[in-house]
């Protein structure tokens, strides 16, 4: 076994003392570091308190990584965002109905610069050991490749701003109809948002830590998401990426398919000399039996995984996503960690 990180998400971080006793709590179910789940809410109001809890964390011996939660609903979270309320404009467009959507464009300048303004604030002016981009994606296709997906022909984005982006690089009109053109197109526009954010923030902090986290999807020969993240190699062969991460999986897949995402989870990262992590689902939904979270988190540990992190604390507790048996569910999740961490 080969697990040397214990992660937990964490969330609606306002007051510093209140958060020092849900660390206390994380340690004793063996957690070694928080995915600080920080909104735009947050940096626009409790800017202040951000930094009382990251400190917090260190003093108590727990690493921090910030998460963006839900920006513009670029990265995966179930927060509001203040980008969309505040413009009307730089939004994907639907590919096939030419709708703007409820996602930003990240392709945009303008969110682009919004995304980066607040990232290298919380670089600058917080003591965060890291950043963790969570799960950024295309509105759309949503697949069979991923959990949450189904059939369409579906895309985006075809805003003015990609259109013209496409028509300057590959000199014609970027079709309607996905073609390979738009497949490399979208890979690489998208994957210039983290990398030129991720070099910033690196400039100010040379030693701060990013972790890419990308959906756990098929992405086979017949069956692939096309949401801008599932070319894992050219994720996990950036040079600004240190940890190269695949989110969670229902519980209610066959034990075949968690073991087909992180072997290749850890083959990719292994592959490109990068950390390897894998997510586990600790909200929502749980287990029929919690064995399956032990003999989960054991082949995890024995096929290579180097570090481990549960969606959310308390199983979500006290939210619309908790888990039936939310504290069971966490302290279950505890137990297993204590059990498979390195010490």
């Amino acid at each position: 076994m080969a697990i040397t990180q214990t992660a937990v998400s964490y969330y609606g971080l306002n007051y510093v003392e209140h958060a020092e006793k849900d660390f206390k709590e994380m340690i004793s179910h063996g957690c070694t570091a928080v995915i600080l789940a920080v909104t735009e809410f947050d940096v626009d109001f409790w800017f202040p308190s951000i930094n009382l809890i990251v400190k917090k964390a260190h003093e108590l011996g727990l690493k921090i990584l910030i998460d963006p939660w839900g920006i513009g609903k670029y990265f995966g979270g179930e927060q509001v965002s203040l980008f969309l309320q505040n413009n009307t404009e730089n939004r994907q467009v639907s590919a096939v109905t030419g709708e703007k959507l409820p996602y930003a464009c990240f392709n945009t300048n303008s969110f682009r610069d919004y995304f980066q303004r607040i990232c290298i604030k919380l670089a600058g002016e917080t003591e965060t050991d890291g950043f963790f981009w969570d799960e950024p994606h295309y509105a759309f296709p949503k697949s069979y490749a991923s959990i949450t997906g189904a059939a369409s022909d579906e895309w985006t984005c075809r805003c003015p701003v990609c259109i013209k982006k496409f028509n300057d690089y590959y000199g014609y009109t970027m079709p309607k109809i996905m073609n390979d053109d738009v497949k490399q197109f979208r890979w690489r526009e998208a994957l210039f948002i983290l990398e030129d954010t991720s070099r910033k923030v690196k400039d100010i902090k040379s030693n701060i830590e990013i972790t890419c986290c990308v959906h756990a999807t098929l992405n086979s020969y017949y069956v692939t998401e096309y949401r801008g993240y599932d070319n894992w190699d050219m994720v996990a062969a950036s040079p600004y990426f240190d940890i190269f991460s695949t989110t969670i999986i229902a519980w209610e897949l066959p034990m075949s398919f968690f073991k087909h995402i992180t072997e290749r989870t850890v083959a990719v990262a292994k592959k490109y000399n990068k950390k390897s992590e894998r997510w586990l689902m600790n909200y929502y939904k749980q287990p029929a039996d919690f064995k399956q979270m032990d003999e989960v988190i054991t082949l995890y540990a024995d096929l290579g995984v180097d570090r481990l992190a549960g969606w959310t604390y308390r199983g979500g507790y006290g939210t619309v996503l908790a888990a039936p048996d939310a504290l069971k569910l966490w302290d279950r999740l505890g137990d297993n960690y204590k059990r498979v961490l390195i010490k």
